[in-house]
């Protein structure tokens, strides 16, 4: 344990310089310099793939399988949302069935002391009587049993249009769960197929390709913020975390080292989103699931971004981080790789959302 302890606390030191470098204000320029030298990549066979190519043919798997993770993480949530409604429509269909017995045991206890009046209620009776004020309470208690009567009577007809409109929404949402279901499992062959698809590549290449490729992902990375920092998207970035941003990125780089896993949302291991939404539930504000839910997120300015904003990656917002400040973020990257922080521009930027807005 301390020496798996030791290892993170290495990876998350050279991180660190890694983005500090990246971040310093005033390298934007001449940054490119810096960038760790590479072993030559080994020269491919006449018709083969390059290593850059496989690395992009990997990226675009892995990302097609972050699109189908957020539509699997999505409708699993859809589908608990159903079945929850389900469960609340069921207890209200059951209180509607008490409530029709005690009514009908009410009008059973009225109709047998009709019976026994001989066919008439007291007020009727009394209502008949010569005795001037005999007549007029029994024309009083005549109106009154009138009323309960009727009030009985339309409040058995409105319990039985409402279990007779539970029966139409638990049908409706049975249909709702039944697709969602559907959904999730669609999501989640396409995302098993994907990862197989990503892995078989990787699993192809010689130890010695598979550090390669690793750098290659860090140089493009590294070249992709670079030329973000170029066009001084952080000049004027200068936000102050609030209390809870700070809560959440405690949490969220606190997960750094531990693995991605799709759908997952933790302790052991998270995918992008798990990390982002559980690290913003533990500085006490719930926030959407998926990425593309979160993208309905209050936007800002990149400008305007501070510690704990989220930023949102691709066109189909399939991927999201935390900022952390001088340009960095958190993230969990893919299948196969761990939470880390990289450059907060290393992807392309979709939008900037404020959970605490």
């Amino acid at each position: 344990m301390v020496a798996v302890r030791r290892r993170r606390g290495a990876s998350t030191l050279v991180l660190l310089c890694a983005m500090a470098t990246m971040t310093a204000p005033g390298l934007a320029a001449g940054v490119a310099h810096a960038a760790p030298a590479a072993p030559a990549a080994p020269t491919p066979q006449p018709g083969a793939k390059s290593l850059e190519q496989v690395r992009k043919e990997i990226e675009g798997l892995y990302r097609q399988a972050g699109s189908a993770t957020d539509a699997f993480n999505l409708a699993e949530s859809e589908t608990k949302a159903q079945s929850e409604k389900i469960v609340e429509i069921a207890g209200l269909v059951v209180a509607g069935q008490n409530r029709i017995t005690a009514l009908k045991s009410r009008a059973g206890a009225a109709a047998r002391a009709q019976y026994r009046s001989g066919g008439l209620p007291a007020g009727a009776e009394l209502a008949l009587s010569e005795d001037p004020d005999r007549f007029l309470d029994g024309a009083g208690r005549l109106r009154q049993g009138e009323k309960a009567a009727s009030d009985l009577l339309s409040e058995l007809d409105r319990t039985q249009a409402d279990l007779r409109r539970y029966a139409t929404d638990a049908a409706a949402h049975w249909q709702t769960l039944e697709a969602n279901r559907v959904k999730q499992e669609t999501a989640k062959k396409q995302v098993e197929e994907k990862i197989k698809a990503a892995e078989e590549l990787e699993n192809k290449l010689e130890a010695e390709e598979k550090a390669r490729l690793i750098q290659l992902e860090q140089e493009a990375q590294y070249k992709a913020q670079t030329a973000w920092l170029s066009t001084g998207a952080m000049k004027d970035v200068k936000g102050t975390a609030t209390d809870a941003g700070k809560r959440a990125v405690q949490f969220a780089t606190a997960q750094i080292g531990k693995p991605y896993v799709w759908g997952a949302v933790g302790p052991d291991s998270f995918d992008c989103s798990g990390l982002t939404s559980k690290a913003w539930l533990a500085a006490g504000k719930g926030i959407p699931r998926t990425s593309q839910e979160q993208l309905r997120l209050p936007k800002v300015a990149v400008k305007d971004m501070r510690p704990g904003d989220l930023i949102i990656y691709f066109d189909d917002a399939s991927h999201v981080g935390m900022y952390v400040g001088d340009g960095a973020m958190v993230h969990a990257p893919r299948p196969g790789r761990h939470v880390t922080m990289a450059g907060a521009g290393s992807m392309p930027i979709k939008a900037v959302v404020r959970p605490d807005a």
